[in-house]
């Protein structure tokens, strides 16, 4: 089920890619509802997707903490 979240956050992180904003508020829940691991991965993942899209880099703040 946990697994499931993960890939859900990720599509849904997908689609509000366009919006710094929306995309910061969208990490900020997926940080209340992954595991810890799932939260490393999701950080690996972002950071890929920060490569191409440069202008969601000011959202890495949350998952530093």
């Amino acid at each position: 089920m946990a697994r499931a979240m993960f890939e859900y956050t990720k599509t849904i992180l997908d689609k509000v890619s366009f919006d710094p904003s929306l995309f910061c508020r969208e990490v900020k829940k997926a940080i209340d509802r992954l595991l810890p691991h799932e939260i490393d991965e999701l950080r690996l993942w972002i950071l890929a997707l920060t490569k191409q899209n440069p202008e969601l880099n000011q959202c890495l703040i949350y998952l530093n903490t």
